[in-house]
């Protein structure tokens, strides 16, 4: 998994700016999930439903920081109980220390792009070098030399990266200078035919990112040789990145995306080798053929989308995570599945390939039909949404929703405004139409729907305030 991963700069999903080649290979080699959602767009939250398949207002996982409980059912444990052994290496970003897993070697927190100190089972460590290659160091040395061969494993392999503030590392620090990156249609975005969060929100390219974004000041950790490196690529061409122009003008915007979606495409790229060692090892190892393979984001990340970075809204870049599955003899090379399915669903879905039970209290459903080629007749035509984190951060208004095949109904419940979109005829969600007379009865529809998915999951009624959430934390 990695993080702040958009399917759109995967180019198994069709990106038009990136190329991916290991990445790629797991959906040449097994299935293209084309509809994979996640219930709520942040990391801390989304990686709790992940380990639980539970949603937030369940799991008690809100917010960014937030810690998780763990001594709350876990589908690591289940595999555990079922006889696997279970790791988990990189990012954990959950406050707590990691139960479930026979061996454990984290980040702190978020950890830094260059030189990151590790918890490994409960014992600090430091490392030299960049975090995307330590990450896949240490997970290999795991499959190679620390587990019980004779047991079957689960391993979770977490990459910090491209997770703001967007370091490349040093074999690609350099890559794309020269070129122009295609800019998004609405880069430009005005936040016209919109509620008012839209505009509210205070993650715009051109006028919120800070100096670390943007490069204008290495991050501090580096090493004299990391800090040279940094220089040759940066200081120069820094010397004329001068703000002529007031923040939120085209001309800033156009600039900071530049280096923005270069420096996030690098780290992208950190990932896909990295991803390319591990797919070799399994391969020279003889696990391949009888390892399941996933890859996967916590959520996805806007690209300059309606002239934004980061996630938590509703709105489809942020909303949609990839997912690829390689599972040798289960899933076809080269399919793809266009079924809504959800990162809920992950736990059980993992459950049920390693022949576990999966116990009646998760909230999702094992997507192994669909992999197996099956399209049951009871699949969910519509999936709920719930962010809950406001203000901090990005000034993102809480907000609750449902989506279907072609269209998304958004709540922003603290201010009641509402949005609708027909994803057919506007795919960039760019015009509510919500007040549209022509959409009368797909919103009444759709508001129905919500209250249903509200019920089915158990959402307390009236909603959590941001008082109830900040309590939370």
């Amino acid at each position: 998994m990695a993080d702040d991963h958009a399917a759109h700069a995967i180019g198994a999903y069709g990106s038009r700016i990136n190329k991916t080649p290991n990445i790629d290979r797991i959906a040449r080699e097994g299935m293209l999930f084309r509809n994979a959602f996640v219930t709520n767009s942040i990391c801390t939250p989304s990686r709790a439903t992940i380990l639980t398949g539970k949603y937030s207002h369940v799991n008690g996982t809100y917010l960014v920081g937030q810690r998780f409980d763990g001594s709350q059912q876990t589908f690591p444990k289940l595999l555990q109980q079922a006889g696997y052994e279970t790791a988990v290496v990189g990012k954990w970003h959950l406050g707590s220390e990691p139960t479930g897993f026979d061996y454990w070697n984290i980040l702190i927190g978020q950890g830094p792009y260059y030189n990151p100190p590790t918890i490994e089972n409960g014992t600090k460590a430091k490392h030299e070098g960049y975090t995307t290659d330590i990450i896949t160091d240490i997970a290999l040395k795991w499959l190679k030399d620390g587990r019980d061969k004779s047991k079957p494993f689960m391993l979770k392999y977490h990459h910090k990266a491209p997770h703001r503030e967007w370091t490349p590392g040093p074999n690609h620090i350099d890559q794309f200078d020269g070129e122009t990156i295609a800019e998004p249609s609405n880069l430009y975005d005005d936040y016209a035919n919109r509620a008012s969060p839209a505009k509210e929100a205070e993650m715009r390219v051109g006028r919120d990112m800070n100096d670390l974004d943007l490069k204008l000041k290495p991050v501090a950790n580096l090493t004299a040789e990391q800090l040279a490196r940094w220089k040759g690529a940066y200081e120069t061409e820094n010397a004329t990145f001068q703000f002529a122009t007031k923040p939120g003008d085209d001309a800033l915007t156009r600039r900071n995306y530049q280096r923005y979606i270069k420096d996030y495409l690098r780290c992208v790229q950190s990932v896909d080798d990295n991803v390319g060692r591990v797919l070799k090892y399994l391969d020279e190892s003889g696990l391949a053929d009888n390892t399941i393979v996933i890859y996967t984001s916590d959520q996805g990340f806007f690209l300059g989308d309606h002239g934004w970075y980061d996630k938590r809204f509703m709105y489809e870049e942020s909303l949609r995570t990839p997912l690829l599955v390689r599972w040798p003899g289960v899933t076809r090379a080269g399919s793809v599945d266009g079924h809504i399915v959800l990162n809920l669903d992950f736990a059980q879905t993992i459950l049920e390939a390693a022949r576990a039970a999966q116990p009646a209290d998760m909230q999702g459903r094992s997507l192994v039909p669909l992999m197996k080629g099956a399209s049951p007749d009871d699949w969910r035509r519509s999936m709920y949404y719930h962010y809950y984190e406001y203000p901090m951060s990005h000034r993102v208004r809480e907000h609750h929703g449902v989506r279907t095949e072609r269209h998304k109904l958004i709540h922003f419940y603290t201010v009641d405004e509402w949005e609708l979109f027909d994803m057919q005829t506007d795919p960039k969600e760019m015009n509510s139409v919500y007040a549209d007379p022509a959409y009368a009865d797909t919103r009444r529809e759709l508001e129905a729907e919500l209250k249903r998915l509200q019920a089915q999951f158990k959402v307390a009624q009236p909603m959590a305030t941001d008082a109830d959430v900040r309590r939370v934390k």
